[in-house]
């Protein structure tokens, strides 16, 4: 088994797609990445995915899979950037998470503000779920992270953005057709929830629901944002996810506004409270002045 297998394996999960793993993350052909996955399940012995019509779904083997390989994946790319630090001990390392699909927005930003300063300075990026970023945070593998509020230990948060959550529907759906959705018009209808990972973002659509009297149990959970839009266009279902995925739509999923008061999420900058970095006061600073973060 090679490292190789694994991130495969991981993007598969994560993007909940062969296709979407295969061209946006892997940036390679999807008969390629299938062969390497089946390559893995011989090796590991069992079904890690389960294949139908619908698409592509981990199995139970699989989600037990997972949380070991993002593990030995995390270790490698720490054993990285141990010999990396080691070879180059004097050159200033700030190292920065985002919540997938964030660093479109952020990394420039957060980028142009260090980099104003120290423009030497080595800027070391990951993207992963919020529930990771913030335990990164907590052991002190990151200086920040764009995520959402979790509770972690010594890892404090300031708001730098709040988000609405739009409705992400097939691009031929009936409500399609419509400038803005009642929520109510969404029973019945197949619900792709969230599950425990993304839990921040769950909770805020069950306080949305129980607040407009509606009550609607998921048809599918998932974990991310990838997910969710592959699950819209392969089901016809719907589901309610923050306004910046619409960056990411293929063009069989819209998106529409919810009518009256629109739920919202925040998107947090967290650090640990015992990090006395340089760059991290002055990073924080910079953010301050700018504007760009608000102490929550």
């Amino acid at each position: 088994m090679e490292l190789r297998h694994l991130r495969y394996f991981v993007a598969v999960a994560e993007e909940g797609s062969l296709t979407l793993a295969a061209e946006k993350r892997l940036h390679t052909a999807q008969p390629s990445l299938s062969r390497q996955i089946r390559d893995l399940e011989y090796e590991v012995g069992v079904p890690l995915f389960s294949r139908s019509a619908k698409g592509i779904e981990m199995t139970p083997a699989g989600r037990a899979f997972l949380d070991h390989a993002r593990q030995s994946l995390a270790e490698a790319q720490a054993a990285v950037e141990a010999a990396r630090r080691a070879a180059e001990p004097d050159k200033p390392v700030f190292s920065m998470g985002f919540l997938t699909g964030m660093e479109v927005e952020w990394l420039p930003i957060a980028s142009r503000i260090l980099r104003d300063e120290l423009p030497n300075i080595e800027i070391r990026v990951v993207s992963q779920y919020s529930p990771q970023l913030a335990e990164d945070l907590h052991r002190g593998k990151l200086d920040v992270a764009f995520l959402r509020a979790e509770g972690k230990p010594n890892v404090e948060y300031k708001v730098v953005a709040s988000e609405p959550l739009v409705v992400m529907l097939p691009s031929d759906h009936r409500l399609a057709a419509q400038d803005a959705i009642d929520p109510h018009e969404l029973v019945g209808e197949i619900f792709i929830g969230m599950s425990d990972i993304p839990h921040v973002l769950r909770d805020v659509i069950s306080r949305y629901f129980d607040k407009v009297g509606i009550s609607i149990k998921p048809t599918h959970l998932i974990d991310n944002f990838a997910m969710a839009i592959s699950l819209v266009a392969s089901t016809r279902g719907v589901c309610l996810l923050p306004a910046y995925a619409e960056n990411f739509l293929s063009w069989s999923v819209v998106s529409r506004p919810l009518k009256g008061e629109v739920p919202s999420i925040d998107l947090m900058l967290g650090y640990n409270t015992l990090n006395t970095s340089p760059l991290l006061k002055l990073f924080l600073t910079r953010m301050e002045n700018q504007g760009t973060a608000v102490a929550s």
